[in-house]
């Protein structure tokens, strides 16, 4: 295919206004950057290099120069709440909210921010009308988000539901699982104080929302058992096998004391013990262990933790077999395991941690709600050392 001559006249003249229209771009972005304050770009430039400090200092500078910079108002609140000065950055952010020349969506990000300052600050009451506010508009759904946490963090439960079931996302598993938590909070302060209707009125709508809620099952076996109805305590505590055996060991001494007081304790340690053969648990092995020393003595204790050391060796079994060894040993042995159980112990206490599996978070004791990241049922009761050992 030939090319026409007229094409080759044209390539020139197209390149000719490509590099005019280059020329054009670029005087328009140095004319632009000109018109910016210098300390602007000094503060740019300390951010890039992870100096806060120095870059907070350039961006006052610039927003004295230059106070109508509404950006510079933003980041510069932005900067000083991530530093933890909330008053500096609740001032700043006031500031933009009460001009006159902001258009709406400003304004409605100036409110945002603000209120990302009061809920920093711990100002919850402050926050929470701050997000009130920005109900129904196009941050709605950022405004409920922390609407929520704000409830969940006064214990509000019943103003968290209601949040709860307003959020685009509903009917989610996420959202299944947070609502079923609000109904079992409400559960749990009912049966503190002894209204027991109240809490069986919401154990049934945690059961309602997520029908394998394991807290559900856990406080239905409480009421129960509070009433005096221990084969249906048993029953709902049973359930939890089938929805995530890993919470069994919550369940666990509280079935040996319904076994108990019905006079059936072989029963309830023959249980257990299946457990622990179907789902390996540390904690459920704690408890069996426990119980079987008590009622059985220390040499079935000591079998009992030695044939499940075979199945799934672990530091924390050793730790209890060592306990039995003790208890059973001769006189002039007890000295020296005691040394070694010391040593096992000492080491235990390191691995003997619930593990958040949203945030990596660490505790000693077993939360429904992770303290650090605010997830619900993210900390399973399962030792970080079983991580390795439980598939």
């Amino acid at each position: 295919m030939e090319i026409e001559f007229w094409w080759l006249l044209a390539l020139p003249l197209f390149f000719a206004l490509g590099w005019m229209a280059a020329r054009i771009d670029i005087r328009h972005v140095m004319k632009e950057s000109r018109s910016l304050p210098r300390s602007y770009l000094n503060g740019l430039n300390f951010l890039l290099n992870e100096q806060p400090d120095k870059a907070i200092d350039a961006f006052i500078e610039a927003v004295r120069i230059d106070p109508a910079t509404v950006e510079l108002h933003f980041a510069l609140g932005s900067l000083f709440r991530r530093r933890g000065e909330t008053e500096r950055a609740i001032r700043m952010h006031q500031h933009l909210v009460d001009r006159d020349d902001l258009n709406e969506d400003q304004r409605l990000q100036a409110l945002a921010e603000l209120g990302q300052d009061y809920l920093k600050a711990g100002l919850l009451d402050r926050a929470e009308a701050v997000f009130l506010r920005l109900r129904n508009t196009a941050l709605n759904d950022i405004a409920l988000r922390d609407l929520l946490e704000i409830y969940q963090q006064e214990k509000d439960w019943p103003k968290a539901i209601e949040i709860a079931r307003a959020l685009p996302d509903h009917e989610s598993v996420w959202w299944r699982k947070e609502m079923a938590n609000f109904h079992c909070e409400m559960a749990s302060d009912a049966l503190a104080d002894s209204r027991l209707d109240d809490a069986e009125a919401a154990i049934q709508a945690a059961l309602q929302v997520n029908p394998r809620s394991v807290r559900g099952s856990l406080i239905k076996g409480d009421l129960c058992a509070r009433r005096g109805e221990l084969d249906e305590a048993i029953a709902a505590w049973k359930r939890i096998e089938g929805q995530d055996p890993h919470y069994l060991s919550l369940a666990a001494e509280r079935l040996m004391k319904a076994y108990d007081a019905q006079g059936r304790i072989e029963d309830g340690l023959q249980l257990l013990r299946a457990y622990l053969e179907r789902h390996a648990s540390l904690d459920l092995l704690d408890v069996l262990f426990d119980r079987t020393l008590k009622i059985a003595g220390s040499l079935s204790a000591y079998d009992l933790v030695r044939d499940e050391l075979r199945r799934n060796p672990s530091v924390l079994g050793l730790d209890k077999m060592l306990e039995a060894a003790l208890v059973a040993a001769p006189t002039e042995l007890r000295p020296d395991i005691e040394l070694v159980r010391q040593l096992v112990h000492s080491h235990t206490r390191r691995v003997a941690r619930y593990r958040c599996d949203a945030c990596g978070f660490k505790a000693r004791q077993f939360y429904w709600r992770c303290p650090a990241c605010g997830g619900w049922e993210t900390t399973p009761p399962r030792r970080t050392e079983e991580y390795d050992l439980v598939p």
